[in-house]
């Protein structure tokens, strides 16, 4: 199979999952305007959202924090629960924090769109953790660093309130993780460095977890050139959502997008936490978010590269695939591994 082939991973989707991720990518095709803008209420027929719910639904309660008002800055809160067979939640064992941020290329999804909350909700059951999904504000009406100080912000918030409706007891802040997919994966790095020159007294920080996470560069790689049919993204795509969320004149080099080049900071002298780096053979990104794995060795970091060669891109997201259940197997035991030394 060469990289002009259709994924496995793709063709054993079911049709009404092909369906549904066909109608979504012509949706964002369609909402683009031509002068840089996204028509929202155009989007809306395509990014449908849930509301939390205090019912458990599928072993997991939700519900939603409201910060800001006016930036609609928000998260939803997942957790786990008891059940009648026993297991998840029992209330007396303290459960890892994971602070979540969905993908979406920066400018499309929330944390209420029916994807991003069935993903959270699946990882928070399975992985028997709480999940701080943020809501964070889209590009192009809000440019980088925007979408960092939301994340932030978060952090803040559970560094000065941590008894409050919703939050289980068992909830350890000790324990926290840093994790995003995509788009989302680009965040959980910068929050992370920023998580780093800062002093949390409630909060500890011990790993993060980068789901094919969206970095760039104005080098065209082998990957984006020879993927240019690849599902969900390619460079025409990608391209525009770089210059919808760098800032004003900066060009794909800017440090937000290319983590390790010309223009990047020295990370090497913080103290940042054990990174897993998620790839997938058939992701158009797959070549950065390979140099991402490699900067943090340079870096002298503790960093793991974890592959499924026939995977497309966001194919975490799609329960039916044998990758996706490997992949929350593989961040299951990551996490495992950094509590152990946590504890140690």
């Amino acid at each position: 199979m060469t990289d002009t082939n259709t994924p496995s991973t793709w063709t054993n989707l079911s049709w009404q999952v092909k369906l549904a991720i066909t109608v979504l990518n012509h949706g964002f095709k369609l909402c683009r305007r031509s002068d840089g803008t996204i028509n929202r209420h155009l989007m809306s027929f395509f990014d449908i959202k849930t509301p939390p719910s205090s019912h458990p639904i599928d072993g997991v309660k939700t519900s939603d924090v409201v910060l800001d008002t006016s930036r609609n800055l928000f998260f939803r809160l997942f957790v786990p629960v008891a059940t009648e067979g026993g297991g998840h939640n029992d209330n007396t064992v303290s459960m890892p924090v994971i602070f979540y941020f969905h993908g979406g290329g920066f400018a499309w999804i929330s944390a209420n769109s029916v994807g991003a909350n069935k993903l959270c909700q699946r990882l928070s059951r399975e992985l028997s953790a709480v999940i701080v999904s943020v809501n964070y504000r889209n590009t192009p009406e809000h440019r980088y660093p925007s979408q960092v100080e939301d994340g932030f912000d978060v952090l803040n918030f559970f560094e000065k309130n941590t008894n409050f409706e919703g939050f289980p007891r068992n909830a350890d802040l000790k324990h926290c993780f840093i994790a995003g997919d995509s788009a989302g994966g680009n965040l959980a790095h910068h929050v992370a460095v920023k998580a780093c020159e800062t002093e949390f007294r409630n909060l500890n920080f011990v790993g993060i977890i980068a789901l094919q996470p969206f970095f760039g560069g104005e080098e065209r790689t082998e990957s984006e050139i020879k993927l240019v049919g690849a599902p969900f993204i390619n460079v025409r795509s990608t391209d525009w959502l770089w210059s919808a969320f760098l800032p004003e004149g900066s060009d794909r080099d800017h440090p937000a997008a290319n983590i390790f080049g010309p223009k990047s900071r020295d990370i090497s002298g913080l103290k940042f936490p054990a990174t897993m780096v998620v790839v997938g053979g058939f992701d158009p990104l797959k070549d950065w978010q390979k140099r991402y794995y490699e900067g943090l060795k340079r870096s002298g970091k503790e960093a793991y590269l974890i592959e499924y060669p026939n995977a497309f891109h966001a194919f975490y997201g799609m329960q039916e695939l044998k990758e996706s259940s490997m992949c929350v197997h593989e961040v299951r035991e990551f996490m495992k591994k950094q509590l152990a030394k946590e504890k140690n």
